[in-house]
């Protein structure tokens, strides 16, 4: 985690998790004075809104909160996340951005009041302005980046002053624990030997939840659909086995992965990876 002050008050912050899980202590006041604006750039975060139910930040979306509800556990199902945050502490940031730019219409307090009026964090999904702006903050020049952050400061702000939201709000689903425990327990027990099959029945049936409410959950937590999500796990594993060992064969690696028919797996291989798994093997060696 990397961070940038814009000016006082206010700061940037680009963080590249490679982890599963971390712990936050932070803590607000009931009548926080803060803002903040997160963006995922890849992957997805899991955090605990509140009475044992979990929200996901996944790739294009930015979420709006004071961080009244900021501690405790965090997830990274898929083991990375990379984004960036922008905070404001009103109480500072406001006098200061009086300072700097005298004439600037945006009010940060309504504004915290217009997307942090609910218990719930605000997300908003693939909003093309507000994906051009994040877009551009992650590739500035060293020499420029000063004075950049704070325009781009100001651009997102007045952006999200403008925005009606209304159409723009994405009603995410939210998940309870035993939930999120059992499809978590589903992605495990699915990748602990690829070479098992199991159908979707069987794992519904298994851990004593709904067909529909496993599909939708598991696509929430891990960001695809369970039979794309574990084709693409096996295509990876395929792929370091054929990078760490050059003395298994394609029919063996095949069969470690699930696959019966080697033509099958290079056609599954080529999808994934985009190229066949002797093309793959002869870049390495």
């Amino acid at each position: 985690m990397t961070a940038h002050k814009i000016f006082d008050g206010a700061f940037v912050m680009y963080s590249d998790m490679h982890l599963k899980e971390c712990t936050s202590y932070f803590q607000s006041s009931t009548d926080s004075s803060l803002l903040y604006i997160d963006h995922c750039r890849e992957g997805r975060i899991e955090s605990e809104i509140g009475n044992n139910a979990y929200s996901y930040l996944q790739e294009h979306e930015m979420r709006v909160d004071d961080r009244r509800s900021h501690s405790g556990r965090f997830c990274f199902p898929l083991c990375h996340y990379h984004g960036m945050t922008l905070g404001f502490d009103l109480d500072i940031a406001v006098p200061a951005l009086k300072d700097f730019f005298g004439g600037f219409s945006v009010d940060l307090y309504e504004l915290q009041k217009k997307y942090c009026n609910d218990k719930k964090p605000f997300v908003i999904h693939n909003e093309p302005g507000i994906e051009h702006i994040f877009s551009e903050l992650y590739f500035v020049p060293q020499q420029i980046k000063g004075d950049y952050y704070k325009v781009k400061a100001m651009e997102l702000l007045l952006y999200l002053d403008a925005l009606q939201f209304s159409d723009s709000k994405e009603d995410r689903p939210y998940f309870y624990k035993g939930q999120v425990e059992k499809i978590k327990a589903i992605h495990d027990l699915i990748t602990a030997n690829l070479q098992e099959h199991y159908t979707m029945d069987e794992l519904a049936e298994r851990f004593q939840i709904s067909l529909t409410g496993m599909k939708t959950c598991f696509k929430e937590i891990f960001g695809d659909s369970m039979y794309s999500y574990l084709r693409r796990y096996r295509m990876n594993v395929a792929a370091t086995m054929l990078r760490q060992d050059s003395q298994k064969g394609i029919a063996e690696i095949a069969g470690a992965v699930g696959y019966e028919s080697p033509s099958k797996f290079a056609t599954a291989f080529r999808q994934v990876i985009g190229q066949t798994p002797m093309e793959y093997r002869k870049s390495f060696f």
